[in-house]
């Protein structure tokens, strides 16, 4: 496939003004609604197949999302792509200031693995909606899924302004040696690092959508019962491969016991005694990856858990308590079904724990204490913050999603995304009218006075 005429043709269509329109970027929006919702049993099917994921969990997780997210723009797009008025100060009037979104052109989006209908049509709902063609590359690591998107995008969306290209690094490269108007990708740091320096030789702006240590504090006041059910259903679902999954647990000694109790008996109502044969637990994506989560099980006690089939890509919902703090189970991202829970003594320990730490995409705090609350909210740098429950941020379409440091850059969902794939152009608008001499050479000691006054006014 030529890829740089895919581009070019891509560009041209753009060219062309066709997806400034709103009406047709509506139509697009709920053309994507339409593939979700008329092919739901095939994105199940696809999604169980790449990482065994429950029905319930996929409909929640992928394709209720977008078509949630589909209507949410859809009843908003008109106010978004309005023309904003701002204050125009006295030096420029008689004048109208106001800001004009515009589409940026043809952008790249390189979707993920681990949810892998969302991380992608989610994306693209935010650049259509901002009127921009796309350039989709699902993830070759969820290859059924990414076959039925690369079947299903050309059936219901403009093929003249949105393609899919299926691949892996060989592909993916080559796409990166051509000039997009903006990349968004979603994934792990060290690939990032490629994109970036691959965008800085086009000076194509990114929006980076990574991960890190997402970590959770549990403070003793917090109701350790309904803590340990949300907590458990964040860690566990989709295997814990989410970026935002509560990747460690920093907790008091003397809460620990109970929290521990807490958490066993949440596994064991959430999916049985032998979690394998649940219908609500799902696989790891690939023996390389359930090999790399198995070996950090060599570090700390095993409370609970531990069970590993790397064949069906299997690793049971595991506790580990207090492991080494230089071991790889708390210095790489787990992304996997073991959950760290560490031992301190203070609410101002958790803090400096994670402070000296890089900046996660999300943290997690547990309390009835509004002075932790206030100081977790403003002394803790993430990307996003959930106050006595986990990964429900997502479910609230008008906050912003992403990271901060190496945790990612840039945001979507909702008019976020909308303003993320938009540039936003100043605009001054002047009658004819005749100006102040002041402002004009020649410049005079009463000129430069009148100046000094206006300016303050």
């Amino acid at each position: 496939m030529n890829f740089k005429q895919q581009v070019e043709n891509h560009k041209a269509y753009f060219n062309t003004l066709v997806t400034r329109d709103i009406n047709w970027r509506k139509a697009q929006l709920r053309q994507i609604k339409k593939l979700v919702q008329e092919n739901e049993q095939e994105f199940i099917a696809a999604l169980n197949k790449d990482l065994g994921k429950p029905k319930v969990e996929s409909w929640i997780t992928e394709i209720s999302y977008v078509a949630g997210d589909v209507d949410h723009v859809l009843k908003r797009l008109n106010k978004w792509a309005n023309s904003r008025r701002v204050s125009t100060p006295i030096v420029a009037q008689p004048g109208r200031s106001y800001i004009q979104p515009e589409p940026l052109g043809t952008v790249l989006i390189i979707g993920a693995w681990n949810y892998p209908v969302q991380l992608v049509l989610a994306p693209l709902v935010a650049a259509v909606s901002a009127g921009n063609c796309a350039i989709i590359k699902p993830s070759e690591l969820a290859p059924a899924t990414s076959s039925l998107l690369a079947t299903l995008i050309p059936q219901y969306l403009d093929n003249q302004a949105f393609s899919v290209i299926e691949g892996g690094v060989e592909e993916t490269t080559e796409l990166l040696t051509h000039p997009f108007d903006h990349i968004m990708y979603t994934g792990n740091g060290q690939v990032a690092r490629i994109i970036m320096a691959a965008a800085a030789k086009h000076l194509t702006p990114v929006t980076l959508e990574l991960g890190g240590k997402s970590p959770v504090y549990i403070d003793s006041s917090a109701d350790i019962t309904i803590t340990a059910q949300r907590l458990a259903w964040g860690k566990w679902m989709n295997a814990g491969q989410t970026c935002i999954a509560p990747d460690y647990v920093l907790v008091q000694k003397d809460v620990l016991p109970q929290l521990l109790t807490a958490l066993q008996s949440q596994i064991s109502t959430m999916f049985g005694n032998d979690p394998k044969s649940s219908d609500s637990y799902g696989r790891i994506i690939n023996t390389r990856h359930c090999e790399r989560i198995a070996s950090y099980l060599d570090t700390g006690d095993i409370v609970q858990g531990g069970e590993v089939d790397i064949n069906e890509r299997y690793i049971a919902p595991t506790i580990v308590v207090d492991p080494a703090l230089d071991s790889a189970l708390m210095t790489e991202e787990i992304f996997g079904a073991i959950l760290p829970i560490i031992t301190i003594d203070s609410f101002s320990e958790a803090k400096a724990f994670i402070t000296q730490r890089d900046k996660p995409l999300a943290s997690y705090l547990f309390t009835r204490d509004k002075q932790q609350e206030y100081q977790w909210a403003n002394e803790i740098s993430c990307g996003n913050l959930c106050i006595n429950d986990v990964i429900m941020f997502n479910a609230v379409p008008d906050l912003p999603f992403g990271g901060v440091g190496p945790s990612g850059m840039g945001q979507y969902s909702g008019k976020a995304g909308f303003d993320n794939f938009s540039h936003l152009k100043s605009v001054l608008k002047r009658p004819f009218l005749k100006d102040l001499p002041v402002r004009f050479a020649p410049y005079t000691k009463l000129k430069f006075k009148l100046l000094k006054l206006i300016r303050h006014l």
